[in-house]
């Protein structure tokens, strides 16, 4: 069977990608799971040019069809911010919990009715022989909250509203979480190209 690397050591994204690929005809690896240790400088200055330089770093590295994500947090009132620079907002360190509050602390004084924000995934696909790259793109609207709620899901989850549920994405299941998220879709969006892809790999 062919392998799939997740070019990732995040386990709540493996455990989103794996529930969603889980129909594939392929088995799903991380880094971890063959002993590849790589970082990669993500220097790119959109979401599109850092999943394309980790997917291609990584199936260099490996010589296996890989899959990675960049994934991040815009909010309107903030001019995009902290976009790309999401996993790093608060500092190369910080926790998820820092993150989220250093970004409410920069919300503080925005009021209810300007607090829109999205979440946007672009998922980079690469095959080994040709490093030829596809790109899956998918995205979830919502609003920011004044303070953390729910216990689900990673990163900004907690304070990412979803107004059609009335939940954070930290309140909500994670089946509820893989349909509507901005990763989820751009997931569902990559099976026709994986499928295609894995009968060449």
């Amino acid at each position: 069977m062919s392998a799939l690397l997740i070019a990732t050591n995040n386990r709540g994204k493996l455990a989103e990608f794996k529930l969603i690929f889980a129909g594939l005809p392929c088995s799903i690896i991380s880094p971890l799971d063959i002993n590849l240790e790589l970082e990669v400088i993500e220097n790119g200055a959109t979401f599109e040019e850092n999943a394309a330089l980790k997917s291609l770093s990584f199936a260099k590295a490996s010589g296996l069809l890989t899959l990675a994500d960049d994934s991040g947090l815009e909010v309107e009132a903030l001019r995009g911010e902290p976009g790309v620079m999401s996993a790093r907002y608060a500092g190369e360190n910080a926790s998820d919990s820092d993150r989220v509050k250093y970004l409410l602390g920069k919300m503080e004084k925005i009021p209810q009715n300007q607090r829109q924000a999205r979440f946007r995934s672009v998922i980079a696909i690469t095959t080994p022989g040709d490093l030829q790259t596809e790109l899956s793109k998918g995205e979830c609207c919502g609003e920011i909250t004044f303070e953390p709620r729910g216990e689900n899901g990673f990163g900004y989850d907690p304070i990412f509203f979803l107004p059609q549920f009335g939940k954070t994405m930290a309140e909500i299941s994670k089946d509820l979480k893989n349909e509507i998220s901005h990763r989820g879709m751009a997931a569902r969006n990559a099976v026709p190209i994986l499928k295609k892809l894995l009968q060449i790999v």
